[in-house]
């Protein structure tokens, strides 16, 4: 146990070193100039002068490593600085908006579970039937249409002509509906066709023959046994996956206006807002760290044989 707990620890801090330092220096070879755009020199009238104060005011006229040895210095005291547009901590905004894009997000998981779950055991359990053709079928236009497409059309059916669900805003869970059934949906069909995959896989092992050798019923043998020995493989995509769903997330934020950290982030970008940016990268690098952790320790509860690995290489 000490062991595990040392090795993830230098996980975390190799990790965060790295992803601090490529968003830093990645940040700051993007086009445009937060000073020009604090001082809004399109609108108002600004000298040559009042520029490279404000430039050096901030440290921008340092080389970029003590840009980042100043950033990190901040950072291993949990400073994220402030943004340069609203003069607020960037710990407070992000902490605002983050239980926004958890809730969306874990709608989003349940519909793609309610979804997934059912069409892909049909299809392995009906093989060449005609659900399975259907369920393949609507796996291949999940996959194919854009979720920012799929979200547009659920705002004009839902929202405008039949006025089911609010299109805009946070307010309450009727406003959650739409965003999560379109980034469930659009994240969907890659489970469908996984869970089909490993299913069919599963009904082919030795334990399955076993199984029904033994007298148990097709119920018992498909929870039990072969839904069991599907789910490690589904649970591995998830977490290499997640940055597709948080990437899913920023589109359907900004397409429903919903105010979480994709909404945020994309604000950010437009101002030129360094700040924001980096600790909007920074927490969800961590977010996606802690996901994937907590896959690895899962598949060591429901695969055997990676407890059994490890107790032999002890």
């Amino acid at each position: 146990m000490f062991k595990i707990i040392t090795r993830k620890f230098l996980e975390v801090l190799i990790f965060v070193l790295f992803i601090t330092f490529v968003s830093f220096l990645f940040i700051r070879l993007a086009p445009g100039d937060p000073v020009l755009t604090i001082l809004n020199v399109d609108e108002l009238s600004v000298s040559q002068e009042q520029v490279e104060a404000l430039r050096t005011e901030m440290g921008f006229d340092q080389p970029v490593l003590v840009q980042y040895g100043l950033w990190l210095l901040n950072f291993i005291q949990l400073d994220f600085g402030e943004s340069f547009v609203t003069g607020q901590k960037v710990m407070d905004m992000i902490a605002a908006a983050l239980p926004a894009t958890l809730e969306l997000s874990l709608g989003a998981i349940v519909v793609m579970l309610m979804v997934a779950i059912p069409l892909g055991s049909l299809s392995a359990l009906y093989r060449d039937h005609w659900i399975d053709h259907v369920s393949r079928i609507l796996s291949i236009i999940g996959a194919a249409i854009p979720s920012f497409w799929l979200g547009l059309i659920f705002i004009q059916l839902f929202g405008v002509k039949l006025n089911w669900f609010p299109t805009m805003g946070r307010d309450g869970i009727m406003s959650l509906f739409l965003p999560s059934i379109t980034l469930g949906l659009a994240i969907s069909s890659v489970y469908v066709r996984l869970l089909r995959s490993s299913l069919l896989d599963s009904f082919s092992q030795e334990f399955i023959r076993a199984a029904r050798a033994r007298g148990l019923s097709e119920v018992r043998i498909f929870f039990m046994h072969a839904f069991r020995h599907s789910i490690p493989p589904v649970i591995t995509v998830f977490g290499v996956s997640l940055g597709s769903l948080i990437g899913g997330v920023v589109v359907i934020e900004v397409i429903f206006s919903y105010p979480g950290l994709g909404s945020l982030v994309v604000e950010a970008i437009r101002q030129r807002d360094y700040p924001l940016i980096q600790g909007y990268i920074l927490v969800m690098a961590m977010i996606v760290f802690v996901v994937n952790t907590c896959v690895d320790l899962s598949l060591r509860y429901l695969n055997p044989e990676i407890r059994m690995k490890e107790m032999e290489n002890k």
